[in-house]
């Protein structure tokens, strides 16, 4: 009860802010009261939808919306209440000064009034974010990017020089909201037309059921050495509330039938070999491992026990910090890992080439791109879906085509 007494009071402060900012652009009572009533109903939704929120019963879209239109006003409001806080660290002591210099002989308010030029000011700047979160909310989610690299290899195998994997992750599937923005990315994947497609885990947000709506659409996933996946760590069902660990174990099991359905075949700490004029390449794939209390149920010898140290190797590990830990430093050499899991935390600010942030960067040291460590590539895909905050602002979502050369190797 008390973090949600200090939580209401914050927003009020910073509520009341904002509307002193806002009169400075208008001095209309019904537009004044359509302010107080926009922000009663966001607050009061959120208040409705979280209060005694307890994640193992579920995350629903009404939860998702709530909570984005929380962030849509909570965020350009703080930002207000930023710039009118520093117009007070002038205002105040002046007003103390006044109050014991000038006593009863002060003409009116011992405050300063504030300058109206620092609230439109901050009004200005607070739009950007409100209308980016917005866009975010309506149009970002499905903002859907092909990112493309090219990985150059000196002990690639020639059979496979030119050799284009597209790597998906994230999906997510129980937040989606539009079949048909899921189907035209389906067919973006399509058109890439790689050899092969990678999923890095994370099907669902809880359940396998929530998948049944597009199995028809993923199923119309192809490429010419098939479909492989791994789960991450929301596929366990470990964040929802079972009637028994049966029911769990079956959900599990559901979700490793669906995905067969679609065409993917799951390795579970396992690996696969493609093969090309005689010459293979080791696709190796293990389940969940993640640092800060996530599953470890990843068991990076037992996946590749048939695998022999001089392959070429592609690992999919559905957490980056499973090649920070492990598996960079290993004893096997692995070319070229495929992971997801941060989504880019779906919030930050990217100019392709030249500038790339998201708060994502404090929780994780790999959180989005191509990193390269003693000549070993991670790609930790920035997610096809999104979880919780119902979109996408600058961190767009992401289906990734990497080609593979044989030459001298790429720095």
């Amino acid at each position: 009860m008390m973090r949600w007494l200090i939580f209401i009071l914050i927003y009020i402060i910073a509520d009341l802010y904002a509307f002193q900012a806002f009169r400075t652009i208008t001095k209309n009572n019904w537009v004044l009261g359509l302010y107080w009533l926009i922000s009663l109903l966001v607050i009061g939704n959120f208040v409705y939808n979280y209060y005694g929120f307890n994640r193992s019963d579920g995350f629903s879209h009404r939860h998702a919306f709530a909570f984005g239109f929380f962030i849509a006003l909570l965020v350009p409001k703080m930002i207000v209440l930023i710039a009118m806080l520093g117009e007070d660290i002038f205002r105040v002591p002046q007003a103390i000064y006044r109050y014991f210099t000038e006593g009863s002989s002060a003409e009116g308010n011992y405050f300063a009034s504030r300058r109206d030029f620092i609230s439109k000011i901050a009004l200005g700047v607070a739009a950007i974010p409100f209308a980016s979160i917005i866009y975010g909310i309506y149009k970002g989610k499905y903002n859907f990017k092909v990112l493309k690299y090219t990985l150059t290899f000196e002990d690639l195998p020639d059979a496979f020089d030119g050799y284009k994997v597209t790597q998906v992750s994230d999906i997510h599937s129980g937040s989606f909201d539009d079949v048909n923005k899921v189907d035209y990315a389906i067919n973006l994947i399509n058109e890439q037309e790689s050899d092969v497609i990678l999923f890095t885990g994370d099907m669902v947000n809880n359940k396998a059921e929530e998948l049944k709506p597009y199995l028809g659409i993923f199923g119309k996933l192809k490429a010419k050495d098939g479909l492989y996946s791994v789960l991450g760590n929301h596929d366990y069902g470990d964040y929802v509330s079972w009637n028994s660990e049966a029911a769990k174990h079956q959900n599990l099991e559901d979700l490793k039938a669906h995905q067969k359905e679609i065409g993917f075949d799951l390795l579970l700490n396992e690996s696969r070999f493609i093969e090309r004029g005689g010459q293979r390449l080791a696709l190796v794939g293990v389940e969940n491992w993640g640092t800060g209390g996530f599953k470890k149920a990843g068991d990076l010898k037992k996946a590749t026990k048939d695998v022999h140290a001089n392959d070429f190797k592609i690992l999919m590990s559905h957490d980056p910090t499973h090649w920070e830990k492990k598996v960079k430093d290993d004893d096997y050499h692995y070319h070229l890992t495929l992971s997801g899991h941060t989504h880019g935390m779906q919030f930050g600010i990217e100019i392709p080439g030249w500038f790339k942030w998201s708060p994502a960067k404090w929780r994780y040291k790999y959180w989005a791109g191509m990193y390269n460590e003693m000549g070993q590539f991670l790609n930790v895909n920035r997610g096809f879906g999104y979880l919780a905050f119902p979109g996408r602002v600058g961190i767009w979502p992401e289906i990734t085509v990497i080609e593979l050369k044989k030459g001298t190797a790429t720095a």
